[in-house]
């Protein structure tokens, strides 16, 4: 039986669409940052519901060092390689947010993945002058392609790494780049010779925990850039000003022909839409979610959007608020008048949290994840280790959740699947905070079409 970890991609997205469900599910799981001196470690964990071992553990890979702080991870290939036969999608590439390591795991084995290689910080500043490593993204030609958070001593705007098929440092991606003032995410649609990326902080700014005073101070990002993906360099940049203040995820359509996409601006708590028209890029706001007064709050507490993601079939739009600590399902069949249909609460800072399995959900919902048929989304709670610990300081007692949510996929609605539960507060070496996910076959926050 050809093992899921050898197919590197999907025809297209329909293909993706009806594939067999997944059956496991891996997630970076963190002790950065939670007072234990263990290193951050890859879990792999059973979504199979007719496995014995549904919604348990089944693996743990622990990193040869300590505090790493894992956070975003990609493959070596995704559909964006499919139909060319000398390709896989074997090997993760893991990067350290904070330490700047990066680690390449080898996944021949999907159940039991093994540590293949590491690439140390100091040769990645050495060779390229970059640091804080963030979005991996796998390209058509073999290259691997990772946004960087800042320069060799944590200031902005940082850049973009190139890895080689054997994960060598190639160099950086971009040509000319004067329009960025930081960096954060990217997603490319090559059949618009368009790359689109977004804005956060400098490492400086953002490692020691959230100040105000830098939102005020412009130490925090609110523009949306586009680039020439063939010629390497910005050809627009747009300003969203108070109202987009930072941009995170991006989000092209699926479909390869689309111009359309979306970007959630964490502490203004909106949604921003992008299309062509004219040959121009334009970007408008299509949804708000008010700040809310909460009591010892010096200011209304934002929603802060942290994760979004589309649907495979360009359907749905999700995202978490992860101070406020629902989940949103919007129907975006017409992108520029997002329909809210589904809505789930998975802790927060409202009051609104509830149980499952008789453990009430800490923290608020953060990363996302979607099942390729659009039925599953996972969610685990953790953002990012000195954060966590400024909003949610019990989280580093109680540890992450991981769950399910089921969406209805014909009229919307989103409901928590009662029997999916993974507690990383009762982890080996203690409670452990769970960030991003992938599946060995491909998702919705990875693939990309050519």
């Amino acid at each position: 039986m050809t093992q899921t970890c050898c197919r590197p991609g999907y025809a297209s997205p329909e293909a993706a669409i009806k594939a067999e469900p997944e059956k496991i599910l891996y997630t970076v799981a963190l002790y950065t940052g939670t007072g234990i001196e263990e290193p951050d470690y890859l879990a792999t964990v059973d979504v199979d519901r007719n496995s014995p071992t549904y919604s348990q553990i089944i693996h743990r890979l622990p990193m040869p060092y300590i505090g790493d702080e894992l956070h975003h991870f990609g493959w070596n290939a995704c559909s964006s390689c499919h139909g060319d036969a000398s390709k896989s999608r074997r090997f993760m590439v893991i990067p350290g947010q904070r330490s700047s390591r990066i680690y390449i795991v080898d996944t021949a084995d999907p159940k039991a993945p093994k540590l293949h290689k590491v690439i140390e910080p100091e040769e990645i500043k050495a060779k390229t002058n970059l640091s804080a490593p963030h979005t991996v993204h796998c390209l058509a030609d073999s290259n691997i392609m990772i946004s960087m958070l800042g320069d060799s001593e944590g200031n902005a705007p940082g850049g973009f790494l190139l890895l080689d098929k054997n994960f060598d440092i190639a160099g950086r991606w971009e040509n000319k780049a004067k329009e960025m003032r930081f960096n954060y995410d990217f997603w490319y649609q090559p059949r618009h010779n368009v790359m689109v990326s977004s804005e956060w902080g400098a490492p400086k700014t953002y490692y020691p925990g959230f100040n105000l005073k830098d939102v005020t101070d412009g130490n925090y990002g609110h523009q949306l850039h586009f680039w020439d993906w063939l010629q390497h360099e910005i050809i627009q940049s747009v300003d969203l000003g108070e109202e987009g203040l930072i941009p995170l995820e991006v989000r092209f359509h699926h479909h390869p022909d689309s111009t359309h996409g979306f970007v959630g601006a964490a502490l203004s708590s909106n949604v921003w839409h992008w299309y062509k028209k004219n040959d121009n890029w334009q970007v408008e706001k299509v949804i708000d979610v008010p700040s809310v007064e909460v009591s010892g709050w010096e200011i209304p507490v934002p929603s802060l959007i942290t994760d979004i993601l589309i649907s495979m079939d360009d359907r749905y739009l999700y995202f978490s608020n992860w101070l406020h600590g629902d989940i949103r399902q919007y129907d975006i069949s017409d992108s520029f008048h997002p329909q809210l249909v589904g809505q789930i609460w998975c802790g927060g800072l409202l009051g609104k949290s509830r149980e499952v399995q008789g453990n009430k959900l800490a923290g608020g919902p953060q990363m996302l994840q979607l099942s390729l048929d659009g039925k599953r989304l996972y969610v685990t709670n953790s953002l990012f280790s000195t954060w966590d610990n400024q909003f949610y300081p019990d989280l580093s007692k109680t540890g992450s959740y991981l769950l399910q949510i089921d969406c209805d996929t014909e009229n919307g609605g989103l409901k928590i699947n009662e029997n999916f539960h993974v507690d990383f507060g009762k982890e080996p070496n203690g409670a452990s905070r769970a960030h991003e996910m992938r599946y060995p076959g491909g998702d919705c926050t990875s693939d990309i079409w050519v």
